[in-house]
């Protein structure tokens, strides 16, 4: 599966009562976006206007993060940073949506992507029992005689290490802000690179465009109704 696969809707149609749409999976090219827009019969004349119906993604929290009026070249940008994570960066990603932060907006969780750095996180730690044998045992933070191991309370200490570093456990792990600056390098659409700059219309088709024009010059040389001569759809 793509990072995000996006039903793309003709809105106007929608608004008439057919739901007018197909899905695109992300990234993609503008290419494969007008062809999409094409077959939803979104020409920049008459239906304009697009909204996502719904999402299908292999990151887990990410659906919920989505909106349904999205940018269509933002929400490619997304999908193009997810796509380049590597499977530890994809779970941290994830285990971070836990956390609610950053996640109210595409920018936001486009930043998100972007900051990962910010972030500590240890797969497989679950819990505040998982956490305590981890500190004791793996990072040596108490020495425990053999003969006092079964008298550790891992739980209470996992707790008391999770209260301090304000961590959040994830259904796959642990995660902790690290208190390092959160940087946003993605304030808006001036900063989208060119190569995810994806929406445009199908280009109209000759035939249609000279028909508009001879619908026009038609128009153009109708005379104009008199009182002498009333216009067609008085007389009927």
């Amino acid at each position: 599966m793509s990072a995000i696969d996006a039903f793309v809707t003709n809105l106007g149609r929608y608004n008439e009562g057919v739901l007018d749409g197909e899905s695109l999976k992300l990234p993609a090219t503008t290419e494969e976006v007008q062809a999409l827009l094409q077959r939803i019969h979104v020409d920049g004349v008459r239906y304009e206007e697009i909204f996502i119906t719904d999402y299908e993604t292999d990151i887990s929290g990410l659906y919920d993060c989505l909106p349904e009026y999205a940018d269509l070249d933002e929400l490619n940008y997304l999908a193009a940073l997810l796509d380049d994570l590597d499977e530890g960066d994809r779970e941290k990603f994830e285990a971070a949506l836990s956390c609610g932060d950053h996640t109210s907006s595409l920018k936001e969780l486009i930043n998100l992507a972007q900051n990962l750095d910010c972030y500590e996180y240890y797969p497989g730690i679950c819990d505040e029992d998982d956490l305590g044998r981890y500190m004791i045992d793996e990072m040596g933070a108490m020495e425990v005689p053999e003969y006092l191991e079964n008298y550790i309370d891992y739980e209470a200490y996992g707790r008391d290490v999770s209260l301090e570093d304000g961590g959040t456990f994830t259904e796959n792990g642990y995660i902790v802000d690290t208190g390092d600056r959160f940087v946003e390098l993605y304030s808006g659409r001036d900063d989208l690179p060119e190569e995810c700059k994806i929406f445009a219309y199908p280009a109209p088709e000759k035939s249609i465009r000279d028909m508009l024009k001879q619908y026009q010059q038609m128009i153009d040389a109708a005379p104009a109704p008199t009182k002498d001569r009333p216009a067609k759809a008085e007389e009927r």
